[in-house]
C-alpha cells in the first residue's frame, strides 16, 4: 500500500491491487471505493465548522459521521473535523482529482 496523505490524526493509503483507498482513523481502518472516498467528501464539505463555534447551533462541538453506506460510524470533535478534510483535500490533490480550492483546509 502506498501512503498518499498522512495529517495529524488520520494516514490515506493507496492500495493499486485492490483499487481502494484506506484511511488510518488510530483506532479503526476504513475501506473505502473511489466513490466511497467521494462521498466522504462531499459529507466533510457540507458541515459548517462555524457551528461548532456557536453553543446555540453545537453546544458540544462533536461531528457524527457514517461513512460506507452506514457501516461505520465516527464522533469526532472540531479538531479532527479540520484534519480529516485536510486529509481529504490534499488527498485529492495528489491523485490529481481537485476541482477546486476550499478555503478551510489551505495548509
Amino acid at each position: 500500500m502506498n501512503v498518499i496523505f498522512q495529517s495529524t490524526y488520520y494516514t490515506l493509503y493507496q492500495a493499486a491491487n485492490e483499487r481502494c483507498f484506506y484511511i488510518d482513523f488510530g483506532q479503526k481502518t476504513v475501506r473505502m471505493s473511489l466513490c466511497q472516498l467521494l462521498a466522504l467528501r462531499h459529507k466533510l464539505m457540507s458541515i459548517n465548522i462555524e457551528d461548532h463555534f456557536d453553543s446555540d447551533l453545537n453546544a458540544h462541538g462533536f461531528e457524527v459521521l457514517m461513512l460506507c453506506n452506514k457501516e461505520h460510524l465516527f464522533v469526532l470533535n472540531t479538531l479532527e473535523i479540520l484534519d480529516l478534510q485536510r486529509l481529504v483535500y490534499n488527498s485529492f490533490v495528489s491523485l490529481g482529482l481537485a476541482v477546486g480550492a476550499m478555503e478551510t483546509v489551505t495548509s
